[in-house]
């Protein structure tokens, strides 16, 4: 599905966004830094450390939502694919 990574601190694993569901809080770890899309999500909030909520999710999975500061971004699965995150309880 996405490929966004993961990083489950209680078991230190990287899996991809089925492991995320509607609710989810989650920090982001790193930024794949290489091309324009990254850039772009640093801008809109989505830096290292930053915590979010998976707030929708469309039927077939892409796109995504997520509120992350207060702003409600949706992403699609080629740009989740340059960010790392960690869930958070």
């Amino acid at each position: 599905m996405f490929s966004l990574k993961v990083s489950d601190p209680t078991k230190k694993t990287v899996c991809g966004l089925e492991g995320l569901c509607l609710g989810s809080k989650c920090r982001v770890i790193c930024v794949d830094t290489n091309g324009q899309t990254s850039c772009r999500l640093m801008e809109m909030g989505l830096t290292p450390g930053t915590e979010f909520t998976v707030t929708k999710v469309a039927p077939l999975g892409d796109p995504i939502e997520i509120d992350v500061r207060g702003t409600r971004i949706c992403l699609r699965r080629k740009e989740t694919a340059e960010i790392t995150v960690e869930k958070v309880s």
